[in-house]
């Protein structure tokens, strides 16, 4: 919408620093999508690296604020709708049949209309708690998806090409199919994001996220710049938040350059990896704790509003990237992103105290 506005409009295109009425975008979509690809996660880190670099030069963090972090992990959803099994066949349904029309696969029925009916009807049974009648919707669903699936392996039998085409749809399709509500192990959440995992984090308003697991590092005192974001990685598999606790400070430590000597996690870290085990306190620890890590035991919770802003104000809440690479590209760059707001706001107030302290040096102009 921005950029169709932006064409039509030659006030956008003037106040943008156009010499002249441009008929087309000076630059193709696409642009920054191959950009990050290009580039990909090890590279774009070093933005992270360089915020950081400038926030120490400027004086907004100092070296002891790295040496005493706090580490947390978030879920970072993925742009899927909210899946359910009446969704996923009539959807895998959909996909099959178009990319059967675009190759020119002739299908003895499509089913398109049936399944849509039968994909409502579900949803409306089991509002009215007619579950019976909603099973019995589900089990259309699923055999007309079998019979397409069956038809087009029939059909693209021995053409290599098409097998080609056809073979990661189908195979997600008949997982889909055959995938069961209580089953244990890898699932598929969305047919245009299979690496998407469920994760439950215990929140009453969202028992259950669809995404990945992303895990946050911030200084556990309070910087003079803001609690910026040290380290941010996005951990695909679900893994238990005390198997990345190791990785995740190794990772950390390279990138600042700075030793962590004070590690604040929360109880979902206990049974943790990381070798040096007296360095790490955890939420609600009461041997060797002594008056000053209890206080920074106490800002342990500083991370949260950091992982809420991220969110909120740089895209991580919503993840519109492709694939796990895309998962890893988007949290750092919404990290990096929050360091740079953190700069500018920094950046502006050292700005308005140098202006402050020339105008009290200059003497006032005497009226007459």
């Amino acid at each position: 919408m921005l950029c169709a506005r932006w064409i039509e409009n030659p006030y956008y295109q003037y106040f943008c620093g156009e010499l002249s009425f441009c008929h087309r975008l000076p630059f193709d979509r696409s642009s920054m999508t191959r950009w990050r690809q290009r580039l990909g996660e090890e590279q774009l880190v070093a933005l992270i690296q360089e915020s950081l670099s400038v926030a120490h030069k400027t004086g907004a963090i100092g070296p002891k604020d790295l040496e005493r972090v706090v580490v947390d992990t978030t879920v970072q959803p993925k742009a899927v709708a909210h899946p359910t099994d009446a969704r996923l066949m009539h959807r895998a349904i959909t996909k099959l049949v178009g990319l059967a029309k675009r190759n020119r696969v002739p299908l003895r029925q499509s089913y398109l209309r049936l399944a849509k009916r039968a994909a409502i009807m579900v949803g409306r049974y089991t509002h009215a708690h007619q579950f019976k009648r909603a099973r019995r919707q589900l089990k259309f669903l699923r055999t007309r998806l079998g019979r397409i699936i069956r038809d087009i392996r029939r059909k693209i039998d021995g053409d290599a090409a098409l097998e080609a085409r056809f073979g990661p749809l189908l195979d997600l399709a008949q997982r889909v199919r055959s995938q069961d509500q209580h089953q244990r192990g890898p699932k598929v959440y969305a047919l245009h994001a299979p690496e998407v995992e469920c994760i439950g984090k215990g929140k009453a308003r969202a028992p259950y996220e669809f995404g990945c697991k992303v895990s946050i590092a911030t200084p556990v005192t309070s910087p003079k710049g803001g609690q910026f974001v040290l380290h941010t990685k996005a951990l695909h598999g679900n893994p238990f938040d005390g198997h990345t606790l190791g990785p995740v400070v190794a990772d950390m430590e390279k990138l600042t350059g700075v030793e962590a000597r004070r590690i604040h996690v929360d109880k979902g870290y206990r049974g943790h990896n990381y070798p040096h085990r007296f360095r790490v306190w955890i939420s609600g620890q009461v041997r060797r704790v002594t008056a000053s890590i209890r206080s920074e035991m106490k800002r342990r919770a500083a991370v949260e509003p950091v992982i809420g802003h991220v969110k909120a104000e740089h895209r991580m809440d919503r993840n519109y990237l492709k694939g796990s690479v895309g998962d890893r590209i988007n949290a750092v760059l919404a990290a990096a992103g929050y360091n740079f707001g953190l700069l500018l706001r920094w950046l502006a107030e050292l700005l308005r105290a140098i202006i402050r302290a020339f105008a009290e040096t200059v003497p006032a102009q005497k009226i007459a």
